[in-house]
């Protein structure tokens, strides 16, 4: 009875969001509710709530906290120079270009955000790739595997919602994947640098004089406006707007690219601001790692800090929480929520009846297996599947099942974020933020997933690989 109803809530889950017949939100805490009330818990259900609530509370600070500080830092600059840099160093060379595209993009997609990430990294580039008539599409390809990759940080949406299903901890899902992740960002460069030389060959075919001998040294060159193309699709540049001055007036703004989201760099840049900010992300990324305090704290602390520095008025501090509230509001609702249908499915012991279900029915060599399964079909899946669906939905019910085979459910929370909504979320038509990728970089969504589609999938099965030599689960 109970397995059954578990079932029946998970695949009611799937089908209303990914037909959008109700949000994720709504649908997250009624649907489980109504499972409850059926199932005979309505007396329970106050305390079945609550204490799921309050498993999921440290992963909800920290994820509101992250998108504080790191929306801060991009309003504050601390990207520019990375920005104006890279476009220098590359000279007009196409194989220069492209392997840019891929350390910018693993820089800017720190912050977790696969927005503003597009955003930043196809405004700045794509007047670049235009002038040298570089096909669009490696510009999309090779943003979309730095992203992916960038996005298994323990601030990132599926590492999150990984961690708030099966109540984990970073250290206990993301720490162990750390040296995956460093591989998936080898190879990232490894295929930029192929997908360079690729363009780089059919570019010297058309023209064999090759680029143009002053490609890339007038600056005015790389902030050409963007086509009719670039501007298509043009979301609204919410995050990248410089800080306010203390009188509430906006400085005067000049843009290393011109299309919409591009970061903004105020005309004087106060240098000591920008080494500080430097100091401070590198500062917090160091103690993410090291485990100094837990992350909720860090963030707590880092963004209060930067804050005060950056922002040091009430006003400019209220401008700062005013501006990005929303995107903080969206997120941490989103996780209090899940909270709910974790906390009903488990303290209702109907996860333990569904894996109990799927345990008797799975080959017992077959079980001890499952984390390498779940990591080897988790990009793919990205293309069915919604986060929201996938790890609320699904992981549990893996994780309780591999748990009957002896298998720590940490394990298959690990495999999961190497390619569910990581790796695959650039492709996804399940996620908003890919068609501002494709939309912005003037291509089609089935071109995008047929010219990555290989190399995104490469990239799961190398941190697959890596994640087995050094432990992270087992074979």
């Amino acid at each position: 009875m109970l397995a059954a109803l578990g079932f029946a809530t998970i695949a009611v889950l799937l089908l209303v969001t990914m037909t959008k017949r109700a949000s994720v939100l709504v649908a997250l805490i009624l649907l489980p509710v109504l499972a409850a009330l059926i199932g005979g818990f309505a007396g329970d259900l106050g305390e079945l709530i609550l204490g799921g609530l309050s498993k999921v509370a440290p992963t909800g600070i920290m994820i509101a906290f992250a998108v504080l500080y790191f929306s801060l830092m991009v309003d504050a600059g601390l990207f520019d120079p990375l920005i104006r840099g890279l476009l220098r160093v590359a000279r007009g060379d196409p194989l220069r270009i492209t392997v840019a595209t891929a350390v910018l993009t693993l820089c800017v997609a720190l912050d977790g955000d696969g927005a503003s990430t597009f955003l930043i990294t196809v405004s700045a580039l794509l007047p670049v790739y235009q002038r040298l008539g570089m096909n669009p599409l490696v510009l999309s390809g090779v943003v979309c595997l730095g992203a992916g990759v960038m996005n298994m940080v323990p601030w990132g949406g599926p590492t999150v919602r990984a961690m708030a299903a099966l109540k984990l901890d970073s250290s206990e899902v993301f720490t162990p994947v750390l040296p995956a992740m460093g591989a998936g960002v080898a190879w990232v460069l490894v295929a930029s640098y192929l997908l360079g030389r690729r363009e780089r060959n059919r570019l010297a075919v058309l023209s064999p004089q090759g680029p143009a001998p002053d490609a890339g040294k007038d600056e005015r060159d790389d902030r050409e406006p963007a086509t009719a193309a670039t501007t298509a699709t043009e979301p609204e540049p919410s995050r990248h707007a410089t800080p306010a001055t203390a009188d509430g007036e906006l400085k005067a703004l000049r843009a290393p690219g011109d299309g919409p989201g591009t970061v903004r760099v105020p005309p004087l840049p106060r240098t000591w601001l920008n080494v500080f900010n430097l100091l401070l992300t590198i500062t917090l990324v160091v103690c993410l790692i090291q485990e100094v305090m837990p992350l909720p704290v860090l963030f707590v602390l880092g963004f209060a800090i930067a804050a005060l520095v950056n922002h040091p008025t009430w006003e400019q501090q209220q401008a700062l929480l005013d501006k990005h509230a929303k995107n903080v509001v969206l997120v941490t609702t989103m996780i209090f929520a899940a909270g709910v249908l974790t906390g009903i499915l488990s303290g209702t012991r109907m996860l333990d009846e569904m894996a109990e279900t799927l345990v008797s029915v799975v080959p017992d060599s077959f079980g001890s297996h499952l984390p390498v399964a779940v990591a080897v079909t988790s990009m793919p899946l990205s293309l069915v599947f919604t986060p929201d669906a996938y790890y609320f939905g699904v992981l549990p019910v893996l994780a309780e099942t591999a748990q009957g085979f002896g298998t720590d459910p940490a394990e298959v929370a690990r495999a999961a974020v190497l390619g569910q909504m990581t790796t695959g979320f650039p492709l996804s038509p399940l996620t908003a933020s890919t068609f501002i990728l494709v939309g912005m970089s003037g291509v089609s969504l089935g071109e995008h997933q047929r010219f990555i589609f290989r190399w995104a999938f490469a990239t799961t099965l190398v941190m697959t690989a890596a994640a087995l030599l050094t432990g992270a689960f087992s074979l």
